[in-house]
């Protein structure tokens, strides 16, 4: 196997009925230890790289792409490539060449018009460059650092008849939903609105995103393919087992041994949830 568009990935997972799991990354070893898992799960993963996780590195994005790329290439499942919660223009010009084949981008805290405008313009940009495009309507709050939004706030939800507007108006290929979750959540604690996420999943023609997953339990996480989910964004479970694994390794003048913890802590979490988003 080797590098495959995301795309794809999520286009074979929505013919099936079924969901791809993409594990945002922030260093080599958390695409180590998400390659690792989806090896010993026998599943194909997407690893995403967010605008946040670019920014911690200074802003430079080739040399953590092209990594996550070579650990994508020499893997024995498919594995895709994606840029995840672009805001910066600039950022989304420059995916392409650092090989990505797909973007995340993020206009949600906008205004509707605004982010319908906003949206439209990276997709065809996107599309005229070979990327597939996801898009947010809603607000899964957390992002970068902020408290979590009340998934209950009015407006945090995602409308299914704007969200059918936004889809054929925008041109995205996925839309990521407000149904319930936070991001950045440390405990699974959340649930879902089932009943919205049915209404949204007859309402839109293209796949269906959640982000914030770290904090549904796994009968949540099921029951959300089940419902029609078909790309679970998974990041705070992973740095959660990489923590907890430094700490219990810590030891002063040599990082490997509390980073092969942390590596093996963190694939071992993706061989978990791996599992269960493939029943």
């Amino acid at each position: 196997m080797s590098l495959v568009p995301a795309g794809a990935l999520v286009a074979d997972a929505a013919a099936a009925g079924r969901a791809v799991a993409a594990f945002n990354i922030i260093t080599l070893e958390h695409a180590e230890a998400v390659v690792a898992g989806a090896e010993q799960a026998g599943l194909p993963v997407i690893l995403q790289l967010s605008e946040n996780a670019v920014k911690f590195r200074g802003g430079a994005l080739l040399p953590i792409s092209r990594a996550a790329a070579a650990c994508a290439e020499a893997a024995g499942v498919p594995v895709g490539l994606h840029l995840d919660h672009v805001q910066s223009a600039e950022l989304l010009r420059r995916a392409a060449d650092a090989g990505f084949g797909s973007v995340m981008f993020d206009a949600a805290r906008l205004p509707y018009a605004e982010n319908l405008e906003a949206t439209r313009a990276a997709a065809e940009w996107a599309h005229a460059n070979g990327l597939w495009i996801e898009a947010e309507l809603g607000e899964v709050g957390g992002k970068g650092g902020a408290a979590p939004l009340d998934p209950h706030a009015p407006g945090a939800r995602t409308d299914p008849e704007e969200a059918r507007r936004f889809v054929a108006d925008s041109g995205v290929d996925a839309l990521a939903v407000a149904v319930g979750t936070s991001h950045a959540m440390t405990s699974r604690t959340a649930s879902l609105d089932h009943a919205l996420l049915a209404r949204l999943a007859k309402a839109v023609d293209v796949p269906l995103v959640l982000h914030g997953s770290s904090g549904l339990p796994d009968a949540e996480l099921a029951a959300a393919v089940a419902g029609g989910i078909r790309k679970v964004n998974i990041g705070t479970a992973l740095n959660v087992a990489m923590t907890d694994a430094i700490r219990a390794h810590l030891t002063p003048a040599d990082p490997r041994p509390y980073l092969t913890a942390a590596r093996a802590a963190m694939a071992a979490t993706a061989v978990a949830l791996l599992g269960v988003l493939a029943g």
